[in-house]
């Protein structure tokens, strides 16, 4: 098989091509050459797809199949399928299920309604530009596009630092303020998990919309904090405290306390997804305790959660340390006095 990656330097995309290269595909990674260097093996072109001639690198090439990760302006997408289209064979687009028009319902289908976007547009937030590419894709490739809409991706190589944020608190030891309930269920995908389903499901041909996520309730935040406190040997202890304090408190899901959205929340959804047609093309999820030991080992190794490759630098995730040990410090009894926005 010969792949092209457009991009191939950040975390979803180097996973694919550690993956292709690891089958022995002929793997070409196209990208700024900002992030270093591709593995050996893999053919580099240079190009930035927002200029005038940023796709010059491409205009000559055959590829099997294409996987993209753009979540940029939509006409990029589309300029992008332009070119390629008489000289691929398959598109897979690493989407989102961020492109599901609010109120989002558990238990999403591929079949809900998208936010409005345009495929020839230039701005937007997220969603948007997400929706919008697949749009674009869509128009140009007809049923030679997969759109691969992931849950939240965690594992080794992750550069927004959610399940890294948890390791390093955890090895610190002591009290932790683990967020309620201990058995709410948490949905994600590895990261390799993803790369794998993209390459198996693009090479076999699959099209249309797919939401690539393991099954809700695949673990639980408590097994989740456990396997952490086993990879990192810490003598941490989780002091569990109900949602509803917490929320009170002003503590804010997804962002303060990383992967945790509590039952109730209007993005709890996030975590209910269905995945019946992804397992049916043949995803297969690793357990819990694979994915946070092979983070934490990764983590080790780097020394810090790496930059973006591509994209803006995000606020830091996590609650300061201050602001945690105030709501340890609260009785167990007390609503937990709000706390002003940092």
């Amino acid at each position: 098989m010969k792949l092209l990656m457009l991009g191939g330097s950040g975390f979803v995309g180097g996973a694919v091509v550690a993956e292709a290269t690891h089958r022995g595909w002929a793997v070409t990674a196209f990208n700024r050459g900002r992030h270093g260097a591709p593995p050996a093996g893999v053919r580099h072109l240079v190009g930035d797809r927002t200029t005038a001639d940023g796709l010059a690198a491409l205009s000559e090439g055959e590829w099997d199949l294409v996987v993209d990760t753009w979540d940029g302006a939509p006409r990029v997408a589309q300029a992008t399928a332009r070119m390629l289209a008489g000289r691929v064979g398959h598109y897979v687009y690493v989407s989102s299920g961020s492109v599901y028009a609010q109120p989002v319902p558990a238990g999403v289908t591929e079949q809900a309604p998208l936010v409005e976007a345009a495929p020839d547009g230039v701005d937007g937030d997220y969603p948007m530009l997400k929706a919008g590419a697949e749009r674009a894709l869509r128009a140009v490739l007809g049923d030679r596009v997969l759109l691969a809409r992931a849950g939240l991706i965690l594992g080794p190589g992750e550069d927004i630092g959610r399940l890294p944020w948890w390791l390093n608190r955890l090895a610190q030891g002591g009290e932790v303020l683990a967020p309620g309930p201990v058995d709410l269920p948490v949905q994600y995908v590895d990261v390799r998990d993803l790369a794998t389903f993209l390459l198996d499901a693009g090479a076999a041909g699959q099209a249309g919309a797919v939401n690539v996520v393991s099954r809700p309730g695949h673990t639980t935040m408590g097994e989740l904090l456990t396997a952490g406190i086993a990879a990192t040997g810490a003598a941490a202890r989780l002091r569990w405290i109900d949602p509803g304090r917490l929320l009170a408190a002003g503590v804010e899901p997804w962002n303060d306390l990383p992967i945790w959205i509590p039952p109730g929340h209007e993005y709890r959804w996030m975590q209910q997804m269905d995945v019946t047609r992804a397992y049916a093309d043949g995803l297969c999820c690793r357990p819990v305790t694979e994915t946070v030991a092979d983070t934490w080992a990764w983590l080790r190794r780097v020394g810090a959660v790496p930059a973006r490759a591509g994209r803006p630098a995000r606020p830091p995730v996590g609650l300061d340390p201050v602001r945690e040990a105030g709501l340890l410090a609260a009785p167990a009894t007390d609503p937990l006095s709000p706390v002003p926005p940092r």
